[in-house]
């Protein structure tokens, strides 16, 4: 199976910046800045005109944990229908008991709001009480997709746990490992000499660019708040996961002639 790279976005520029720079896919999000949550409608459709890429939406209405009541998962579960209706191709899910398990009651709702689309367990997976038996109650609701940093601050540190998932993953052929968390071209090298099975890999879009703001108290100028994927950061990933080991890419998203960067 040819490689996967996925980048996380929060503005057009920073969509622009991935696909500019040969992301296979993007999870679209908003606020970056507290770990994403789901992303304006208006954000989707001002990409959507633009490009064909494959889009996966985050769904997270808050900041926090992923224990979310009735209300929270209605809330949900209409984001995923209206952001499908948009043009999403997937969506990026996830709901945790107060025990730390898969709640997969309160997954229900979402699934079916999100019939016929691709569909991403996210990084609840990392703070579950145990992350192989959650992706094996993921694999049995039909997720295709597993984000994860190993259930460690980044993805080199949980690369252990990462490993046990893979094997989970080809054991069983399971979802996707989504290996996330602090990648970049050594890292993505690191785990492709570790573990050559891995293929799938999502880095942030939020570097900040400076503000064009006209600084008022300081003499600094003010770090903006919207993120920003660089095209050529981007691009270099892209090499190295294509030439690390066996990966390699096979589809090249493609803006429209009059929008191209």
């Amino acid at each position: 199976m040819a490689g996967i790279l996925e980048v996380c976005v929060d503005s057009l520029a920073s969509a622009q910046a991935a696909i500019a720079g040969g992301a296979d896919r993007l999870e679209l999000c908003s606020a970056l800045a507290v770990g994403g949550l789901t992303p304006y409608a208006e954000l989707l459709q001002q990409i959507r005109a633009q490009s064909r890429i494959k889009i996966r939406c985050l769904i997270r209405p808050r900041a926090g944990d992923f224990l979310y009541t009735k209300d929270e998962i209605l809330l949900m579960a209409a984001q995923i229908g209206n952001l499908k209706r948009l043009g999403a191709d997937g969506f990026v899910i996830g709901c945790l008991t107060a025990d730390g398990e898969l709640d997969t009651a309160a997954m229900q709702p979402l699934l079916k709001a999100a019939e016929g689309t691709g569909l991403t367990l996210h990084r609840c997976i990392d703070v579950s009480k145990d992350p192989c038996k959650t992706y094996l109650d993921a694999m049995l609701l039909g997720i295709d997709t597993v984000l994860t940093s190993g259930a460690a601050g980044n993805c080199s540190l949980g690369i252990e746990t990462i490993g046990k998932l893979l094997r989970l993953r080809d054991v069983h052929n399971g979802p996707e490992i989504l290996i996330g968390g602090g990648v970049k071209p050594a890292v993505i090298s690191a785990f492709k000499t570790r573990f050559p099975q891995a293929r799938a890999f999502i880095m942030g879009g939020n570097d900040r660019p400076a503000s064009g703001l006209a600084p008022w108290r300081s003499r600094k100028r003010i770090a903006s708040i919207s993120g920003s994927a660089s095209r050529q950061k981007v691009c270099s990933t892209v090499v190295s996961l294509e030439y690390a080991g066996s990966g390699a890419f096979t589809s090249m998203p493609i803006f429209s002639s009059s929008s191209a960067p």
